[in-house]
């Protein structure tokens, strides 16, 4: 039987609920995720004074065949992308800044440093986002950023930050596709402070200083990313969920939820809902925590297909900026992003094929045995045959055969870096 044969059969079973599959492919293919570049290069980036990994971030194995250069991490992403279903964003931090051999510190980058970034992107149909990268750097080394005592280091950083915002800009203006920029620090201590509200205070003012240049929200939104804890912050964490909250909903800007930025039983999916309530829109980055932050591969797993049907049931495909953010060198990378990606969009067809405004009613009526029922039953609905097809149309591989061509590419590019 045919992929289209299995793809109508199945369609007749949502038929019978009102869902419409055509429509549900139609929409889905309207969803943009924003693809992180640094799992291609273990978020080395490739400045000219090219530091050692910091800010309690860590990237453990060392699979072959990591970008070395901008060029094969563009390739690196094609041939993701060649596996992923729809058309999307890239999400760039400011490491991958393109300076011809010659340093620019980070405070000193401007958009011609990612025009080679911008024309790929016209090339490829592709949108841009963005993130100042406030870690790995001299000046971030103990720990502290835009919350530091001395005031040259915070200045440093907002210039940085303020220049990482005027690069959004430049890449929704030539995109034609709004930017998120997107602002996370390390900011802690690793033992119990002694003054909490002192780092705050500084972080709320170097934030303000960094907002006052004014950009049109048609080429750049700003968010801000909060974090429970890092490596050398166990203690105490500047840019607390609280913190970001009130801030983003006081100056107007967006909090980006990180999945595997909250203790360990708080759920993410949860917040959606509550979020969507006071904010226009919602920035997620869909990571997977193993008991912290560990940045595991995103899997097709419980807490991924609910946080898609909370973005789904709430009608919010529109105002939910779904990116990704993981990084694993122990696998084969392009696989990585490829397994990755392919989840979250599949996680998003899954709740887009459920009968929510029925199991709505059901919750109101307090009909909590049909509702529970049909839960369950939705979980064996042939939802594979409707993917593979959507995956078919949108010519990828379907199933499994895309890691064929995983196993080709690293067999004629990535096996020849040394």
């Amino acid at each position: 039987m045919s992929i289209r044969e299995k793809y109508e059969m199945a369609k007749k079973e949502y038929e019978k609920w009102g869902i419409d599959v055509d429509n549900v492919l139609e929409e889905l293919k309207k969803v943009k995720i924003s693809i992180h570049c640094w799992q291609g290069d273990d978020i080395a980036g490739f400045e000219v004074n090219q530091q050692e990994l910091s800010g309690g971030i860590a990237t453990t194995g060392n699979y072959p065949g990591k970008a070395r250069n901008p060029e094969e991490l563009r390739k690196d992403l094609d041939k993701a992308l060649s596996l992923i279903p729809g058309k999307h964003k890239i999400n760039l931090h400011a490491i991958y800044a393109e300076t011809d051999g010659k340093f620019v510190d980070r405070d000193e980058i401007k958009p011609e440093h990612f025009k080679n970034w911008v024309s790929w992107a016209k090339k490829n149909g592709l949108g841009l986002d963005f993130n100042p990268t406030i870690f790995s750097h001299e000046k971030a080394q103990d720990g502290l950023t835009l919350s530091h005592p001395n005031k040259e280091i915070r200045d440093f950083w907002i210039r940085h930050c303020v220049a990482s915002r005027k690069i959004g800009e430049y890449f929704g203006k030539e995109l034609g596709q709004t930017c998120l920029t997107n602002i996370w620090i390390p900011d802690g201590y690793k033992d119990i402070p002694s003054d909490r509200l002192g780092p705050r205070q500084r972080l709320k003012e170097s934030l303000e200083e960094i907002l006052k240049i004014k950009i049109d929200k048609k080429y750049n939104l700003d968010s801000v990313e909060s974090k429970v804890f890092g490596i050398g912050a166990e203690s105490y964490t500047v840019g607390s969920s609280e913190f970001y909250l009130n801030f983003a909903a006081k100056n107007g800007i967006l909090n980006l939820l990180d999945t595997g930025h909250y203790h360990p039983t708080e759920v993410v999916s949860d917040k959606i809902s509550s979020m969507l309530l006071f904010f226009d829109k919602v920035a997620l980055h869909v990571s997977r925590p193993v008991r912290w932050d560990s940045d595991h591969v995103v899997i097709f797993d419980d807490e991924l297909k609910e946080l898609a049907k909370e973005i789904v049931r709430n009608n919010a495909l529109h105002r939910v900026i779904i990116g990704l953010d993981f990084f694993d060198a122990s696998i084969n990378r392009i696989a990585a992003w490829a397994i990755g990606a392919r989840n979250m969009i599949k996680a998003l067809l899954s709740a887009m094929l459920l009968p929510n405004q029925k199991l709505k009613v059901l919750q109101d009526e307090e009909n909590y045995t049909e509702r529970l029922a049909l839960m369950e039953e939705f979980k064996t609905y042939p939802m594979g045959a409707i993917w593979d097809y959507y995956c078919e149309i949108n010519n990828v591989p379907v199933k499994e055969t895309w890691l064929d061509e995983v196993k080709k590419y690293e067999k004629e590019e990535l096996s020849k870096r040394k």
